[in-house]
């Protein structure tokens, strides 16, 4: 195992928001880790921050209700039936206090005690990251202050929504992982599923590998930087949140 990564101890996760910018984001590897939580009894909901409606060569009134309902089986396969999809613009998402209130009044409702996102770097391992999923990231963790803070978007109270800390804020993908989550060949087959099911996407892109491969040789090699057959890594940050 390599000495800088550890094993994540998320066996009390309880309650686990992932914040993202469109439909099929979490299922690049982290659906496989929603999966094992799901499994084991925790709680897991999407935010989705657009419908991804400008992800395909088709007009966007009919990709955005198309990838909806491919995200909505894309959850189902992993056991999640807790989903909200915002209807911010995609691939134009702006860093805006109005998307902040928006991820912090959904975390205030959810009450998780993690959120967990994708890389939010400009450089990620796979290359540059694309522009909404930087905007999600930052906004995901600016939130989750937000959401704990008594003077930052006081109408969220006044909706009836106290303010809620989360105990722990996890990225995806991050170029410094700090943590693992050892995954099992059952959790990554639910992860493929899941990707799979976003069947009209994936035809949309030429040259995408099937998402077996891809997947089965990414989690593999997360794996191998901890000394396992599969693995998902994160950087794992501990905010202020209940005990």
């Amino acid at each position: 195992m390599a000495p800088d990564i550890q094993p994540l101890s998320d066996d009390q996760f309880q309650r686990i928001l992932i914040v993202v910018a469109h439909p099929d984001d979490v299922e690049y590897g982290m659906s496989a880790c929603v999966h094992k939580w799901v499994a084991r009894g925790a709680t897991v909901a999407y935010l989705l921050l657009t419908s991804g409606e400008a992800g395909m060569q088709r007009p966007p009134a009919e990709v955005g209700p198309l990838r909806a309902a491919e995200q909505r089986e894309a959850c189902r396969r992993v056991g999640v039936d807790d989903l909200t999809i915002l209807d911010h613009p995609d691939g134009v998402l702006e860093y805006s206090l109005a998307l902040r209130r928006d991820v912090a009044r959904r975390i205030r409702e959810f009450r998780p005690d993690t959120v967990a996102t994708s890389a939010f770097d400009v450089e990620v391992g796979w290359g540059l990251n694309q522009a909404d999923h930087r905007v999600a990231g930052l906004v995901a963790l600016d939130a989750c202050r937000d959401a704990d803070n008594t003077w930052v978007f006081p109408e969220l109270a006044e909706e009836g929504l106290e303010k809620w800390g989360t105990r722990r804020f996890l990225v995806f993908g991050d170029p410094n992982p700090s943590h693992g989550v050892v995954l099992t060949r059952e959790d990554v087959d639910a992860g493929i599923a899941s990707l799979t099911a976003h069947e009209a996407y994936l035809a949309d892109l030429p040259g995408h590998p099937a998402p077996e491969q891809f997947l089965t040789e990414g989690l593999s090699a997360q794996g191998e930087a901890m000394g396992v057959e599969f693995a998902a890594l994160f950087r794992v940050h501990e905010l202020a949140g209940p005990a």
